[in-house]
């Protein structure tokens, strides 16, 4: 009789968010009763995730550290924890967690370390060191696209042969067909959807919105911007000044994508950085337009003037341009949702990624 395989996920956080994602269902679609058993565990106290998960069966962990001060007792109980439950695999994803398990490896020899690198973004530079030094203790680092890859090997200094390049993925039937792009409402309904972290630069599209109001007072916009973080104030601030309290709704986190791509006709991704962009692919399962920064991680996914838009992200400009286009031509915003749609079932659907996972697993 073959031994039950034991892995273990392991994640900073379960707040609402791409990674967090796309942990809770690959331990989802991992789980093999009497052959794989996958546990979750997560190195902060909390999270909407955590209830998703444990809803679905799946055990979570959640290890306490809420703080920097709280690091030392989590990697404790994280040694603790993969002794206890003899897992022979750590799959850990984002660099506190891979930082974590790399210190958890030199107490658990028999237990296999993979890491998984999601972003591409420069700062904070101190990530990029704990990382180089992290990335010693794994087999394998896993990340979601060739840009990715290349700024592992540049940034942390990661060899080529333990990088695996595996892209996102979701449940693509899981996402209805928004009726919003087809139906071309005024005032237009364009929308953000994600963290409300500073590499986003939600502040600079509430800037746009205003470009827009002044150069094309003929097509009214209005934002909706779907998220929490610590630029909620600076957003906030900055629709104050504008004078936009009328133009843009802050709708906080949602439980799910597909209530927010339900009420918007185009998505916008103005991020300086991405590892990938989850949002994006989710967007296009679900018929929405995307425009984007023209950055690495969001170029691995979109395909310019095919599934999607990508504009220069110093461009001042480019970005309202490019939703005026999307809102004022039907006919790209309808190939640009078949092709989305097209592309999202051909590269991204979790029927082909899963069985990528299985084999860097194995």
């Amino acid at each position: 009789m073959s031994r039950v395989r034991r892995i273990l996920l392991l994640i900073t956080d379960l707040q609402i968010g791409g990674t967090p994602t796309v942990v809770r269902e690959l331990a989802i679609r991992l789980h093999e009763p009497g052959t794989v058993e996958i546990e979750v565990a997560c190195l902060a106290s909390a999270g909407p995730v955590v209830d998703q998960l444990r809803a679905a069966g799946v055990h979570v962990t959640t290890l306490g550290a809420d703080s920097a001060l709280n690091v030392i007792g989590a990697t404790s109980r994280l040694v603790t924890l993969i002794r206890q439950r003899h897992y022979d695999t750590v799959l850990s994803f984002l660099v506190h967690a891979n930082t974590v398990a790399a210190i958890a490896s030199r107490f658990c020899r028999r237990t296999r370390f993979i890491q998984s690198i999601q972003t591409t973004q420069p700062r904070p530079r101190w990530h990029w060191l704990m990382q180089s030094l992290a990335q010693h203790a794994a087999d394998r680092i896993i990340v979601p696209t060739e840009s990715t890859a290349r700024v592992a090997m540049d940034r942390a200094h990661v060899p080529a042969r333990k990088l695996a390049v595996i892209p996102n993925a979701i449940d693509v039937d899981s996402f209805e067909r928004s009726p919003v792009p087809l139906e071309s409402p005024r005032p237009y309904p364009v929308g953000f959807i994600g963290r409300l972290d500073a590499v986003k630069r939600v502040p600079m599209l509430v800037q746009q919105l205003h470009a827009m109001r002044q150069t094309f007072p003929a097509t009214p916009v209005h934002l909706h911007i779907f998220g929490e973080g610590d630029q909620r104030w600076p957003i906030a601030a900055e629709i104050e000044r504008l004078h936009l309290k009328r133009d843009v709704t802050m709708h906080g986190a949602v439980a799910s994508p597909q209530i927010a791509l339900k009420q918007i006709g185009v998505l916008v991704l103005p991020s300086i950085a991405e590892g990938f962009g989850l949002v994006l692919i989710e967007a296009m399962a679900a018929g929405v337009p995307v425009v984007a920064t023209n950055v690495p991680g969001i170029r691995d996914v979109v395909r310019h003037e095919q599934t999607g838009l990508l504009v220069d992200p110093n461009d001042t400009m480019a970005l309202a341009f490019a939703v005026m286009r999307v809102i004022e031509d039907a006919e790209l915003r309808t190939r640009l949702i078949e092709a989305g749609l097209r592309e999202v079932r051909e590269r991204f659907g979790w029927s082909r990624v899963i069985e990528q996972y299985r084999a860097a697993l194995a």
